[in-house]
């Protein structure tokens, strides 16, 4: 089994993805952020950046696909390769950060590899509202992250409101996570897993 978890910045992505393969015995694959050598270059300059970072993306989600399709151990995934394009590739592009043409060699080479890369058996979409996001990132300290703009998240939960509802095919799970404490709170946690156990019951019924 294959699951991905989607979400803006803040979203708390990383933090279910550990608390879920620990609970599942799921094999975490985390995204890969502090190594990323482009990282607060491309917060001072995104215009400049922005290819660069999303190219390095691109090559470590597809590396991680490679390795998930060769593996017979279920897996959870902190963000998709599916996202990563079609929502941040795609607003840094919208946003005029990305040229026309480095853009379209981004995306022919998204392409190539999606061809051949494996879908998550189910996504578990984070929606939150641009308040929680801001708090996350304040709590979480990351010096790069306090200056994000706050046109730059509402445009990413904008376009990840489009990616789930009309771009994406496969299954998707939507948790609003506003109210939700889940790394505190044992009860919203366990909501989450209640709710992943009914639809993987219903993907898999077997098991």
């Amino acid at each position: 089994m294959f699951i991905a978890v989607a979400g803006n910045i803040g979203a708390g992505k990383t933090t279910l993805t550990g608390l879920l393969a620990k609970h599942y015995g799921w094999e975490p694959r985390f995204e890969v952020v502090a190594e990323n050598p482009y990282m607060e270059d491309y917060y001072k300059n995104i215009h400049r950046w922005s290819f660069c970072l999303e190219t390095f993306f691109l090559k470590e989600r597809f590396r991680d696909l490679l390795e998930i399709s060769k593996t017979d151990k279920d897996v959870i995934q902190d963000r998709s390769i599916f996202e990563g394009v079609h929502v941040f590739a795609a607003n840094n592009q919208a946003m005029g950060n990305m040229e026309q043409r480095d853009y379209q060699t981004f995306m022919e080479l998204f392409e190539q590899m999606t061809s051949v890369a494996r879908t998550p058996d189910l996504m578990i979409y984070l929606k939150a509202s641009i308040p929680h996001l801001v708090a996350n990132i304040q709590k979480r300290g990351r010096s790069y992250e306090q200056a994000i703009p706050i046109d730059y998240l509402q445009n990413l939960n904008d376009r990840y409101e489009d990616f789930i509802n009309n771009k994406y095919t496969g299954k998707v799970l939507t948790i609003e996570v506003d109210n939700l404490d889940f790394l505190n709170k044992r009860d919203d946690f366990f909501y989450i897993t209640e709710k992943i156990d009914r639809v993987c019951y219903s993907l898999f019924p077997e098991d």
